[in-house]
């Protein structure tokens, strides 16, 4: 898989999650029996670092330090190398964040999810995700577009995105690409998060999940070896402004106040 593939396929993850429900709770909508439960699904989420524990616990046992916050206090952020936006200032949580491509911020604290393979005695495979808890400076970066920019931000960005690929024909490469790409086009089509987000903001999250997929899918290598290296080149400068437009709409759409 290219680096524009690995870096599509960690946008949609668990940090989105994570904001999105507990931003729901925050906001009154949501019983706080179900938010970590929501945020793990069928994973084994734990935590670190959180103000009055010493040792690694379950996350909804930590889940109450945010208690306090209002949910515009629970943001998420997508950042990657070269584009560190709604990160605050250089530290340790800026730079797991950065490894991550994912991260949570709440209120005075910033979550990172950290994903660990272990293998059982009988040698089978699983993992557990962590959550180290970091404390943040007092410094905030700017918050990120609202849901009409990062919107427009995206139609332009796959508009372009689209013609440069059908230049490059990168459907002969993946034939699936004309459906995904149909699907991107419908506007009735909603995202899955939690009570709160008004019909734009599910729209938008719903088009950015989409094209998550359809990123993953087009910067794949093409099966038998037919695309060469200055194709697979080409393919990813393509996508790469997309891939940008892609994570902003994806936090904006998470961020949007609740109704």
């Amino acid at each position: 898989m290219s680096p524009a593939a690995r870096t599509a396929t960690l946008t949609v993850g668990r940090s989105t999650r994570f904001v999105s429900w507990v931003r729901a709770w925050r906001a009154g909508l949501v019983p706080y029996d179900d938010v970590a439960a929501e945020i793990a699904e069928d994973e084994d989420h734990l935590a670190a670092g959180a103000p009055g524990t010493w040792t690694e616990v379950p996350l909804g046992e930590i889940l109450s330090v945010f208690a306090p916050l209002h949910p515009d206090q629970v943001r998420l952020v997508l950042p990657v190398p070269g584009d560190p936006r709604g990160l605050p200032g250089p530290g340790d949580f800026s730079a797991a964040a950065l490894l991550a491509e994912e991260a949570a911020l709440a209120g005075p604290y910033g979550l990172v999810p950290e994903v660990r393979q272990h293998t059982s005695g009988s040698g089978d495979v699983f993992q557990t995700v962590l959550w180290r808890v970091y404390e943040l400076p007092e410094e905030r970066a700017e918050p990120g577009p609202g849901v009409g920019e990062a919107e427009g931000d995206l139609n332009a960005a796959l508009a372009e995105a689209t013609a440069q690929l059908a230049r490059l024909d990168v459907a002969q490469w993946r034939p699936e690409l004309a459906g995904a790409l149909a699907t991107l086009r419908r506007p009735d089509s909603v995202g899955d998060l939690p009570p709160g987000y008004d019909a734009r903001a599910r729209r938008l999250y719903a088009r950015a999940t989409v094209l998550d997929g359809v990123l993953a899918l087009a910067g794949q290598s093409a099966p038998g070896g037919a695309v060469t290296g200055f194709e697979a080149r080409q393919r990813d400068e393509a996508l790469r402004p997309l891939l940008t437009a892609c994570r902003r709409a994806l936090a904006a759409a998470v961020n949007a106040p609740l109704i």
